[in-house]
């Protein structure tokens, strides 16, 4: 270590020219040429005719920066609102170290202009002093979680998904959880319903990109996502209650968004353009296919699963969409959506393809493969046979985006529609020795369901590395066969079926127990006297993360989220769901309750919540968000009223929009709050802070040398809740800012209460 150490003092910047390279410094060695890239897709004829010079020209131009408006928060259209009369109209004819910048423009294809692209790359967005107030905008409204900036192609296949509020949706490779988002908004499309019938669960197989999609989760304060962690290629069934008995779960969607060698994304990561080789699809196409065998298994009959990829290889696009097609015989079809995004351009599916070695060498079947290649090369990743094979499956309905149709990445997506359950079902059940054989027998085709009592034994078997379960006509049964089969082709007669069945293998950190609160349980009673909880408050849906000693933090899930915890807890590790309604506050015991609100979760909690409650306006939310401790008498007259009459402690700080009064916002706010001896504070994080701050028209940012926060002409002249505090950011977002606690902050909120000694402080 020492001696690395005195090199860095010898030489302290190996690359002293880097600094002052400009934007590109750190790429220049990287030449966006792939000869053996370009005579594979030349070949293909993925490209039309006469376009391919500009396919290969828009590959090596950097992505276009899109931003997607969150559409499940009323806030929507006041963001939009914002961008369009504050930032849009500052962007008007830039330009840039001779880059002209483009005016920003709406997504032609998605709904209610909640998207938008720009010319600008996020590098530009990011190191451009005259684009400094729109990135620190950007940085804030996506901590917020009221702008995500999200590839444009990203966000097509959860569209597709057509989301209702009471789907139960399963996305199978979720991280980092830009679609995730999209998923969990579609599911409170209407803000005035705080539970939702409906619910995400989020899967990844890597434990650390878990935490990046708890991160994203999150920032959404849903009580509706569960984030858990498995190999998406054997995913465990899940069981619930229903109608009194063990049932199994079975998803309304699922998205299927799997690895890929991501050819597609050349524009953003520099470095495929060296790393690329066929190689790559062929390593792939395999897990490709396993985890989307298993996304179908799980797929209720009349539910719809999305499977898209990053890449633009037919091997891990048709070829794999092909292969589930045939193994599922019939019961599986590719769904016509071209008219489901209106002005979006794509190419459709093909037919027929060809693989290549990385060495160059051709083959258009299987039969031309030497056996020398077997290992590497399957026969499901060539074309289906036969002209009438071929035409049942529709292959062109599959959807593939190319970069320079509408200045985008390049993107497969296929939409399919679940008609029957999977053959594998009915041919070869797998049956315990406590079932008779007469118990398979198929009757009109159907296959007859195990009683109630013996659905946890299949269960359970399946976690111990036995076979999938599926559901039919609301019933569990098994679908894997007797000796799973092999893959088509792979020997044998090639005989349709699921990809042999792995042991579930719980790994990565230990999290936390959930852990559900009972009706009685003796935190209730301060709580439900204090903020006076409305007769159908959930409690049952209330958890906490620990068994013993005093609880923190309360959290609220949705009931159907309870079900499935409650049931699964031994055979799913869950890393992360509900959303934090409470913190503990010891000091606030002498005003009535140890349990303050918390801002994560006051849109959940507040419709249970009949005391406690200030009815604010705007001059009242200007001064809790730019003041620290402001006295009562800052309030407007009726607030100050309400608030002179409430005890100190905890309150929600409420204001509800006026039609007649188009200057104010017209969406709902809702602070959490701290009612003092003779002074009120709003505890709101710093980010949340800024977003309510702009709602009401007044901007803040930071100087260009990150020193401290400004305000824009107009403001209130005390600015003391955001002044000094420096946003610390990485590529996408800035680092999450804990919420602040009452007092001083510390970590079980002790000295919370003493808010009434602030307003103390304050009078002295």
């Amino acid at each position: 270590m020492g001696r690395r150490s005195r090199q860095r003092q010898r030489n302290p910047n190996p690359n002293p020219g880097r600094e002052n390279a400009g934007w590109g410094a750190g790429y220049a060695d990287i030449v966006k040429e792939n000869k053996l890239f370009e005579q594979y897709y030349k070949e293909q004829g993925l490209v039309p005719e006469g376009e391919f010079e500009q396919f290969m020209e828009a590959m090596r131009e950097p992505l276009p920066a899109t931003i997607r408006i969150t559409g499940y928060k009323s806030h929507a259209k006041e963001i939009l609102h914002c961008l369009k009369d504050k930032y849009f109209k500052d962007l008007q004819e830039l330009d840039i170290d001779g880059q002209k910048i483009e005016a920003p423009r709406p997504l032609s294809w998605y709904p209610d202009e909640l998207a938008w692209h720009t010319n600008m790359s996020r590098k530009i967005i990011r190191k451009s002093p005259l684009l400094e107030k729109f990135h620190q905008f950007l940085v804030s409204e996506t901590e917020s979680g009221n702008i995500s900036r999200q590839e444009a192609v990203s966000m097509i296949p959860p569209l597709l998904l057509k989301i209702q509020p009471h789907h139960k949706i399963l996305d199978m490779c979720a991280a980092p959880g830009s679609k995730t988002a999209q998923l969990i908004e579609m599911l409170h499309a209407d803000m005035d319903v705080p539970f939702p019938e409906g619910f995400v669960i989020a899967n990844d197989v890597d434990n650390k990109r878990c935490y990046l999609l708890v991160h994203q989760a999150k920032r959404l304060n849903s009580p509706c996502i569960m984030v858990v962690n498995h190999d998406a290629s054997c995913i465990p069934a899940l069981q619930v209650d229903s109608d009194s008995k063990k049932d199994v779960l079975l998803y309304d969607r699922v998205l299927c968004d799997v690895p890929c060698s991501g050819d597609g994304t050349m524009r953003k990561n520099i470095d495929v353009w060296k790393k690329w080789t066929t190689s790559n699809s062929l390593h792939l196409h395999g897990l490709q296919l396993r985890i989307a065998v298993r996304g179908v298994e799980q797929l209720a009959v009349g539910g719809r699963m999305v499977y898209s990829t990053c890449s633009l290889n037919p091997i891990e696009d048709e070829a794999v969409i092909a292969a589930l097609l045939e193994k599922s015989e019939g019961a599986l079809e590719l769904d016509d959506a071209s008219a489901d995004l209106p002005g979006l351009k794509y190419m459709p599916g093909v037919a027929s393809w060809k693989l290549m070695t990385k060495e160059g060498q051709w083959y258009s079947d299987w039969s031309e493969v030497p056996k020398s290649r077997h290992t590497q090369i399957r026969p499901s990743m060539f074309p289906p046979k036969g002209p009438e094979k071929v035409a049942s499956m529709h292959l062109e309905r599959c959807m593939r985006i190319l970069p320079h149709h509408q200045n985008t990445g390049g993107f497969f997506v296929a939409v399919l529609v679940k008609k029957a359950p999977m053959p594998w079902n009915k041919r070869h059940p797998k049956l315990r020795k406590d079932f008779s054989s007469s118990s398979a027998a198929m009757t009109g085709g159907s296959p007859v369901t195990p009683s109630p009592e013996d659905t946890p034994q299949l269960l359970s078997e399946e976690a111990d590395g036995g076979v999938p379960v599926e559901t039919v006509d609301g019933a569990a049964q098994q679908e894997a066969l007797h000796g799973a089969p092999k893959e088509a082709g792979a020997g044998g007669d090639g005989a349709c079926g699921p990809p042999p069945s792995k042991k579930l293998k719980l790994f990565g950190y230990k999290e936390d127990p959930f852990v559900f609160l009972t009706e009685d349980d003796p935190v209730f009673s301060a709580i439900q006297s204090f903020y006076d909880l409305s007769p159908d408050f959930p409690k049952l849906n209330v958890l906490t993360r620990t068994h013993e000693g005093k609880k923190r933090h309360l959290y609220m899930v949705s009931k159907e989220l309870r079900n499935v915890l409650l049931n699964n807890s031994e055979r799913i590790k869950v890393i992360n769901t509900g959303v934090k309604v409470w913190s503990r506050n010891s000091d606030g015991e002498e005003f009535g309750c140890a349990f303050r609100l918390a801002q994560e979760g006051i849109y959940t909690l507040q419709p249970y919540v009949c005391s406690r409650i200030i009815r604010v306006v705007m001059n009242d939310i200007k001064v809790l968000l730019t003041q620290e401790n402001p006295f009562l008498s800052k309030l407007e007259e009726d607030a100050h009223a309400q608030a002179k009459q409430m005890g100190m402690g905890s309150v929600v700080l409420k204001f509800i929009p006026n039609s007649d009064n188009p200057t104010e916002p017209q969406c709902p706010i809702q602070l959490c709050g701290w009612r003092g001896k003779t002074s009120i504070r709003a505890f709101v994080p710093r980010n949340e802070r800024l977003h309510y701050l702009r709602m009401l028209g007044v901007e803040v940012f930071r100087d260009k040398q990150g020193l401290g926060q400004k305000k824009e002409e107009g403001g209130p002249q005390e600015w003391k809740g955001v002044e000094g505090e420096k946003e610390k950011e990485d590529d996408d977002a800035a680092e999450v800012e804990k919420e602040v606690e009452p007092g001083d902050g510390s970590e079980d909120g002790s000295s919370g209460a003493k808010n009434g000694s602030s307003s103390r402080r304050n009078v002295s």
